[in-house]
């Protein structure tokens, strides 16, 4: 993914990023998934989410993020 060559977290609304680094075990450099989220709640959620979890993040794990709800899956 042009993502994990250039070392960038993808951000994204779809569930089948994640499942092809899980299924496929294509390399990433993490994954923040959106679920439930309104076009004005994505950007604060995603700070937040890239603050408090950018050390996961870069170590390649998988979060999905809601309003009151974060999943982590960890690297490996």
């Amino acid at each position: 993914m042009r993502a994990h060559r250039e070392e960038r977290i993808l951000v994204t609304s779809d569930k089948d990023f994640g499942e092809l680094a899980i299924v496929r075990g294509l390399p990433q450099a993490g994954i923040v998934r959106l679920v439930g989220l309104r076009s004005g709640q994505q950007g604060p959620v995603c700070a937040e989410v890239l603050l408090r979890y950018g050390a996961e993040l870069r170590a390649g794990a998988i979060l999905t993020a809601g309003l009151s709800r974060v999943r982590i899956r960890p690297a490996g």
